[in-house]
């Protein structure tokens, strides 16, 4: 498992075009719509911002949809560096740009996807992946063609039935060794090849292996108004979702010491926190409550106190494993809260830099991180300023849910 984790995928969200079919609209072309209360390609980005594999993202847009673009990313529900690079009058020319710009990012495979298919999911992902692990040099997700396939001739008329034995219809993402992809598009690019319909075309002119994979039935490409109206109405019967809430409780021991780590963050102090790893009593507790959602036990089941491994083992080590776990199973974090009870040390002028830190260690916006501090007004072991005590509350909503 942990050498799957370790393979990541440059990925290029191909979101330059104009979107004609669907229609014109006062919100932009159609990867700006909103269906499920938000832009279309929030919800393709969020995907790749929630699986283990990705790596440096770079989204390829119309250079007069900067505006349209800054306000969607404000609307993703997770947090996603990305790179972003303004494509040309063609699919073509602007995958070629995404290619470009992710050469230097120090990745070895790319996944090319269409920002207008949202319906995509890790378990997809995880297939291309391991047909890439596996040596493929181009991977296409596709579905078999089910329906009888008729070829017209002029006036209307049927000419002929095609045999739909072994055709496929083709989808994103599709992924390649960065390499080859890069100079098959620069090969096409300047022998004036400019009519392919997708990149595992160009691979195939190129002469690379296309190896094909399960596609999704659900991965459809939502190309005209009514795609955007059934694309709405699915994600609002998904929107009675499956969430759950976990607590967790944790108290360190102060001893003599320079500081303690709150949130990952180091406050000068002078004591410390006693405990095993580095004693983040905040990050033990937020574990806890995320393990809690799904039923995987606590902090002490994944990493014992006995194992020496751990022995002052930074805490967010443990609050990612969880995080992992919660994803790995369907969940996405939409909220964590921790109140810390201690006397000293002041917790608000570090409360920011706290939040930063749950933010980029959980991969959600920092408006879903709270933390608040309180004193025990001088009553218990906390009022001795005999310890520091955390309670944490992490609201995690689980792809289960459905239709429920």
């Amino acid at each position: 498992m942990q050498a799957e984790e370790q393979f990541s995928c440059g990925v290029i969200v191909v979101a330059a075009g104009r979107g004609e079919r669907a229609g014109q609209s006062s919100e932009g072309p159609k990867q700006y719509r909103t269906v499920g209360d938000r832009p279309v390609i929030t919800h393709t980005l969020d995907v790749f911002a929630t699986w283990d594999g990705t790596g440096p993202v770079v989204v390829v847009i119309h250079p007069e949809d900067e505006e349209l673009f800054a306000s969607a990313r404000k609307r993703m529900g997770h947090m996603l560096d990305l790179t972003v690079v303004h494509g040309g009058t063609t699919r073509q020319l602007s995958v070629l740009a995404g290619l470009q710009a992710i050469a230097g990012a120090g990745v070895k495979h790319v996944m090319i996807h269409d920002a207008v298919r949202p319906f995509f999911d890790h378990a997809l992902l995880d297939r291309c992946r391991a047909a890439l692990r596996n040596g493929a040099g181009a991977v296409l997700p596709a579905v078999a063609v089910a329906d009888t396939l008729k070829r017209a001739q002029a006036g209307g008329l049927v000419a002929e039935t095609v045999p739909r034995t072994d055709l496929h219809a083709a989808q994103t993402p599709q992924c390649f060794r960065l390499e080859a992809i890069l100079s098959a598009h620069r090969q096409a690019a300047a022998s004036g090849q400019a009519d392919f319909t997708d990149d595992a075309s160009i691979a195939e002119w190129a002469g690379i292996p296309v190896h094909l994979v399960e596609g999704s039935p659900d991965n459809f490409k939502l190309t005209l108004r009514r795609d955007l109206s059934m694309a709405d109405e699915k994600l609002t019967r998904m929107a009675i979702p499956d969430v759950r809430t976990g607590n967790g409780y944790d108290v360190h021991q102060l001893v003599e010491g320079d500081g303690v780590t709150l949130c990952g963050v180091f406050i000068p102090h002078d004591r410390k926190l006693s405990g095993h790893s580095d004693a983040d009593v905040a990050l033990h507790a937020l574990t806890d409550a995320l393990l809690a959602t799904c039923g995987a036990g606590d902090i002490g089941d994944h990493f014992p106190p006995s194992d020496p491994q751990w022995k002052g083992a930074p805490s967010h080590i443990f609050l990612e494993h969880a995080a992992r776990i919660v994803r790995e199973r369907g969940g996405t974090i939409t909220h964590a809260d921790i109140s810390l009870i201690a006397e000293a040390p002041k917790v608000g002028p570090h409360r920011q830099q706290m939040r930063e830190s749950l933010s980029a260690m959980l991969a959600i916006a920092i408006d879903r991180c709270s933390v608040k501090a309180t004193t025990n007004e001088k009553l218990g072991f906390v009022g001795r300023n005999e310890g520091i005590a955390a309670i944490a509350t992490a609201t995690v909503v689980y792809a289960s849910g459905g239709d429920a």
